[in-house]
């Protein structure tokens, strides 16, 4: 009996530090989100732009844009920058998320999957938006996998932690 509950505590993890300062920082890009760019009085560039699978957005006449990693401030700067350089006297640019990139849940929930994720959501969002928990759901904690500065870090938090996008969600199935 002894080793089957040190089984199921030797994959414990708590949530490091950095989980927990990385949800009060400024929102950094990343591949799937939709950014709404606005360039006052310049129709021809305002638009819609999605980050890509390398972390760039490609907007008219000044070519690719580095996003992954970056705030929205910095992209409206990057973006100011580029097109004073030739193109506009003195570019007014505004930019915020449109939609942010997808999270995905798995383990014991009613459907995992993934699902759209909407700023401000806590654990407890996401499983009920998964369908609920499964009979055998360990109810008071899950595991989140999250990237922190370009390192992929997993911890176990509570269902009243906020997530961020792009994060992955583990329910796992109590012992008894």
């Amino acid at each position: 009996m002894t080793s089957v509950v040190l089984a199921g505590c030797s994959g414990y993890h708590p949530a490091p530090k950095a989980f927990h300062e990385a949800v009060i920082q400024p929102y950094r890009l990343d591949s799937g989100d939709r950014l709404r760019v606005t360039v006052f009085e310049q129709q021809g560039l305002t638009g819609n732009y999605t980050v890509d699978q390398a972390g760039y957005i490609a907007f008219p006449l000044v070519g690719s844009i580095p996003a992954r990693g970056h705030t929205i401030k910095q992209i409206e700067s990057q973006l100011a920058t580029k097109l004073r350089e030739g193109y506009l006297r003195d570019p007014d640019v505004s930019v915020e998320v449109d939609r942010y990139r997808s999270f995905f849940i798995m383990g014991e929930v009613g459907q995992g999957g993934q699902y759209s994720y909407v700023a401000g959501m806590t654990v407890q969002n996401a499983i009920a938006i998964a369908g609920g928990y499964s009979p055998r759901a360990n109810q008071r904690s899950v595991d989140i996998t999250r990237t922190i500065n370009g390192e992929v870090m997993t911890g176990r938090v509570s269902i009243s932690d906020p997530i961020m996008a792009g994060d992955t969600i583990y329910v796992r199935e109590r012992l008894f």
